[in-house]
């Protein structure tokens, strides 16, 4: 895990950024894994501006979306598909269909989630992985108790999550479905870089177990202590209870620059 903390969101969706644009010049037809929810939106709003400013195209490039409610109608703002196409896919220029999700709505749930990790596997994997973190310790929606292998499946949403995701259902968290598809760990695992952003002081718990704790299906994020090649992106609100803030602050100030993350 490389840690690296910054002053603010905009300088997480500049360096964030900076990577995806970098991996998509040098491999154009890139499969990116997008997530939705606050985390990711500084690094959405930058690449949309790269692509007005002429600095990036994503027309050969693709997508998987990690997550989606399971029941919610195909029209509502809040499903994950739609969220997506509001926040990122919509202002660039993916081809019509390069960027697939999870069915929320699929009648044979078993069936779809299979052939979601068949078509991740036929697009040569997940190039880049972005994702940010619940305050349960969930990434995706694999909340506390998901297997560290686990693969594309239906979940139960704990009440926590879905009282943190209530304000995008006005408040409501009995609006917020009870349950999703998600990818996996071991889904989420395969991918060749992550990019994890955290923001805010209601974070600082889950990224302290995420760097510092042991791994442990109680804090499923935990996992990626595994992966050979995870950025953790933090304000210094979310980095608060980080043991060893000063010397990831220090690694990265010595780090060239010309490494990228």
């Amino acid at each position: 895990m490389e840690i690296v903390i910054l002053p603010d969101t905009t300088a997480i969706g500049a360096l964030a950024a900076d990577a995806i644009v970098n991996l998509v010049q040098r491999k154009p037809d890139a499969v990116l894994g997008l997530a939705t929810g606050s985390s990711p939106l500084a690094i959405y709003d930058e690449l949309a501006a790269r692509y007005a400013a002429g600095q990036v195209s994503f027309a050969q490039a693709r997508g998987f979306t990690l997550d989606e409610y399971v029941g919610l109608p195909a029209d509502h703002p809040e499903t994950y598909r739609n969220v997506i196409h509001k926040d990122f896919v919509d202002r660039v220029d993916f081809a019509e269909g390069a960027v697939r999700g999870p069915d929320g709505l699929a009648t044979d749930i078993p069936a779809f989630c299979a052939a979601y990790e068949d078509a991740i596997v036929a697009a040569g994997g997940v190039d880049l992985q972005i994702l940010g973190i619940g305050t349960v310790g969930h990434i995706g929606f694999n909340e506390p108790g998901s297997s560290l292998a686990s693969r594309t499946r239906i979940k139960t949403l704990t009440r926590q999550t879905r009282i943190d995701n209530a304000r995008f259902f006005g408040g409501d968290v009995d609006a917020v479905p009870t349950h999703c598809l998600t990818q996996g760990l071991g889904t989420i695992m395969a991918a060749r870089h992550i990019v994890l952003v955290a923001t805010g002081p209601q974070k600082a718990e889950a990224v302290h177990h995420l760097v510092e704790g042991a791994v442990s299906a109680l804090w499923p994020g935990t996992i990626l202590q595994h992966h050979p090649h995870v950025t953790v992106l933090l304000d210094g609100a979310a980095a608060s209870r980080l043991q060893l803030a000063d010397y990831y602050r220090e690694t990265y100030q010595a780090k060239p620059a010309w490494q990228g993350i």
